[in-house]
C-alpha cells in the first residue's frame, strides 16, 4: 500500500514533467456527461503530441523519470594523505536541470 501511495503522490506532484494529465478540470469541462468516458485535457493532449513540458524538458514516463533520478550520486570520500588521516567529506554529483526540476517539485534539497 505504501508504494502505491508514494507512486500516486509522485504522479500528482510531477504531473507537469510526466505524460500524465496535469489539468484534469479542463478535461472534465469537455465531458458531456458524468457517465461518459473522461477526456484528457487539451494541455495533456498537446504535451503528448509535442513531447516538451511547459519548462522545456522532454516528457517522460514515471519509470523513465525514476531511472533518470537513479543516476544521481552521493559519495563519502576519505583523504589518503598523511597530513589529514581519517578526514572524510561528502561529494554529491551535480544534478542535471531535469533532475533538479524533479527534485524541486518533490521538495527534495539537492545541497548544490
Amino acid at each position: 500500500m505504501l508504494s502505491y501511495y508514494l507512486e500516486w503522490h509522485m504522479r500528482r506532484v510531477l504531473a507537469s514533467l510526466l505524460l500524465d494529465d496535469h489539468d484534469k478540470p479542463a478535461g472534465e469541462a469537455e465531458r458531456e456527461s458524468v457517465v461518459r468516458k473522461a477526456k484528457r485535457s487539451p494541455a495533456a493532449r498537446a504535451k503528448a503530441a509535442s513531447k516538451p513540458t511547459d519548462d522545456g524538458f522532454v516528457v517522460h514516463s514515471l519509470k523513465d523519470l525514476i531511472a533518470q533520478l537513479g543516476t544521481t550520486l552521493r559519495n563519502r570520500l576519505r583523504r589518503p594523505d598523511a597530513a589529514a588521516p581519517g578526514v572524510t567529506f561528502t561529494m554529491t554529483a551535480t544534478p542535471t536541470p531535469y533532475q533538479r526540476r524533479a527534485l524541486e517539485l518533490l521538495g527534495v534539497s539537492t545541497g548544490v
